[in-house]
């Protein structure tokens, strides 16, 4: 079995009042997923706004979770772009030092082709020294990468997976009926569709409500993972309604209000985004408190 299965988190960037990588709290919430149920931690993703940082802010964030990390848990990274050549050369000179893997999400902006998404990921994968997971988001890249692309693309000898955020379950389970061989994993992408996918056969979660209840959403990745779906089923109807808040005002707003409340970061983000409103933190306090959620 791959060492990335189960619960990934997609970790926030800690921000402070000033805007600046927050260093003391990223360590906090390494630490706090590291000795929880996560499995593995996927680093410079969506959820880390990454496209606020700069290029020396993106490396020195992999390279502090590295170093607090200290190769307990697998860390996979994120690295993806819309010019398909510019996003090779910084995979060959990206040093991939102490990760399993590198998340690649479709390109955005440019929409295209199903052919030029399949040449796209080859040429990533081609390049890259490190196994690719490809990243299906369409609801941030405005193009799909269609089931039948993604079987297609699992082929290659240097993709290994999928994180799936395209909502659509037909789409998954025509991956997980047709990809080439069960080493091509399949992970969620949507925290509330992570109980159908694994049930379908998928392999496990990138979570976004991972950063805030590992243990609690590891529990129901795990019980689903060995079959216990009456135990799994009765966690994730538990946190429905914390993991629909969480997203009302776009990610990683919900998520990191979520974070104040339990003492683990402040809830800063960078523009264009702006942190939670009132009225959704307090939703969301009141739904931690009906979890019985204590702080860090």
């Amino acid at each position: 079995m791959s060492i990335l299965n189960g619960l990934g988190v997609a970790m926030i960037t800690p921000f402070n009042t000033k805007g600046a990588v927050d260093y003391p709290a990223l360590q906090k919430l390494t630490e706090y997923l590291v000795n929880s149920s996560c499995d593995f931690l996927v680093v410079l993703g969506t959820t880390a706004e990454t496209p606020t940082l700069s290029d020396e802010e993106q490396r020195r964030v992999l390279d502090f979770i590295l170093e607090v990390n200290t190769k307990r848990l697998p860390i996979v990274v994120g690295l993806a772009g819309n010019d398909t050549a510019a996003l090779c050369r910084r995979i060959k000179s990206f040093d991939l030092k102490g990760v399993e893997a590198v998340l690649s999400a479709c390109p955005h902006y440019n929409k295209p082709t199903q052919d030029g998404l399949i040449a796209h990921f080859n040429a990533v994968a081609n390049a890259s020294p490190k196994p690719i997971i490809l990243y299906n988001v369409p609801s941030r890249t405005a193009c799909n990468l269609e089931a039948s692309s993604t079987v297609l693309l699992a082929k290659h000898d240097n993709i290994i997976g999928v994180k799936e955020a395209s909502g659509d379950l037909n789409q998954v389970d025509f991956i997980l009926k047709n990809r080439p061989t069960k080493s091509f994993q399949v992970f969620s992408g949507d925290d509330a569709l992570t109980l159908a996918i694994i049930s379908s056969g998928g392999d496990g979660v990138i979570s976004v409500i991972g950063n805030a209840l590992p243990d609690m959403f590891g529990q129901m990745v795990h019980q689903a993972l060995f079959g216990q779906l009456n135990e799994a089923r009765h966690t994730h109807l538990l946190l429905t309604s914390i993991i629909q808040s969480i997203f009302k005002e776009g990610n990683p707003a919900g998520i990191k209000a979520m974070l104040q409340h339990l003492n683990i970061c402040e809830e800063h983000v960078r523009l264009p985004l702006v942190s939670a409103s009132q009225n959704l933190k307090n939703e969301i306090y009141s739904l931690i408190a009906e979890l019985d959620v204590t702080p860090v």
